[in-house]
């Protein structure tokens, strides 16, 4: 047996009635009671007078005294443990001089039991010597009956201590995968909301964007006195972009519910309004849903991207499904002149779909290519 096991005391939720049952709980509150009322009647049912009130008077001290010990080996607290065991062993020598021989007996017993129970084993032998001392010196049995009640008085006290443990060990488990399911809860709610912010948010900031595009580009033509057909192209592009922004919100709560519309179909429905094709090698598979909402986003941020800066470019976009990945793949043909809000936002837009495309283990690439712009993303799916 190790140092550290003869001076560790019981846990504290061995040292309670955690984990015990409701039917075993009831059980012991029922049998000390019952132990404690037939104790009682037989020690001082033939007292009278000043011996009753000094039997009723010990009898308080010791309940006094085991309801402290219970509190202050709860908090495993050595000394005052020792001294209220002392105070209970002293009891018993009074009980055994006042001839109150079942009392005396009962109380050296019960005070090798708790020690065995509640105190480390390197406190709780002295006191288990002690008591069992006591029992032999007051007991009038023969040798043999002694010692094989001192021996399963002892066995008893450790395998009360033992199951405590056990009770103990396996509550103070129960609850920590009580917290760690908690926490895990926690963590995959936060990872959902924060999902699902990332689609309200890729989708208001690519429509409010493209809208602002519009918008801003009415203003310019405002200010230069330029034809009303020209300003009312403006504010009907920007009234379509609302639209659309309309549609890919419900789009995205339909994806939050499982409900989406294969990618492809999705990529030709946004080329409509462009000078663009779409190709689509590979075998077609559904794919997970934050590939798939990847895989449309970047392609939204990269036309919107070609309308601001190379509009009436061609665009040419190509999704590619290979082994455990997809591949979009948006270029343009370049050549033309900046567009009158070529400056306009905050160059986020690919930035968060790098972020995005990285959260799942992919990547996205944007740059100059042989001809215009090109932005291709991998993303495992």
């Amino acid at each position: 047996m190790s140092g550290d096991r003869w001076t560790r005391w019981p846990s504290q939720e061995a040292l309670t009635w955690a984990g015990l049952s409701m039917a075993r709980l009831w059980f012991v509150r029922v049998l000390r009671v019952v132990t404690l009322g037939a104790l009682l009647w037989s020690t001082f049912h033939e007292d009278r007078g000043w011996r009753l009130v000094g039997g009723v008077a010990i009898v308080v001290v010791v309940t006094g005294a085991s309801w402290a010990l219970f509190r202050v080996s709860f908090g495993h607290r050595l000394w005052p443990s020792l001294a209220l065991m002392g105070l209970l062993m002293g009891a018993a020598v009074v009980a055994g001089i006042a001839d109150w021989r079942v009392l005396a007996l009962v109380l050296w017993c019960a005070t090798a039991v708790t020690a065995l129970e509640r105190l480390p084993l390197v406190a709780a032998a002295p006191c288990v010597l002690v008591a069992m001392t006591g029992y032999v010196a007051y007991n009038g049995d023969n040798w043999l009956i002694t010692a094989l009640t001192v021996i399963g008085l002892a066995l008893a006290g450790y395998t009360l201590r033992l199951d405590a443990e056990a009770r103990g060990s396996a509550h103070r488990l129960l609850a920590q995968e009580r917290a760690a399911r908690a926490a895990e809860a926690e963590s995959a709610a936060l990872a959902e909301r924060a999902r699902i912010a990332r689609e309200i948010h890729d989708v208001l900031a690519h429509s409010l964007s493209a809208q602002l595009v519009h918008l801003e580009a009415a203003r310019l033509l405002i200010e230069r006195d330029a034809a009303k057909e020209q300003v009312l192209n403006r504010v009907v592009a920007a009234r379509s972009m609302a639209r659309e922004g309309l549609a890919e919100t419900r789009q995205a709560l339909s994806a939050l519910r499982g409900e989406m519309t294969p990618v492809e179909d999705f990529l030709r429905e946004l080329v409509t309004a462009d000078r663009a094709s779409v190709t689509v090698t590979g075998d077609a598979r559904a794919l997970p849903a934050e590939a798939s909402q990847a895989v449309r986003r970047v392609a939204q941020e990269a036309l919107t991207n070609v309308r601001k800066h190379a509009p009436g470019a061609k665009i040419q976009v190509c999704l590619q499904y290979g082994e455990g990945e997809v591949k979009l793949d948006v270029r343009d043909s370049g050549g033309q002149p900046p567009g009158e809000l070529a400056a306009s936002g905050a160059g986020y837009g690919l930035l968060g779909m790098r972020e995005r495309a990285e959260l799942l283990g992919g990547s996205l690439e944007a740059g100059p290519g042989e001809e215009g712009f090109v932005v291709t993303l991998r993303v495992p799916g």
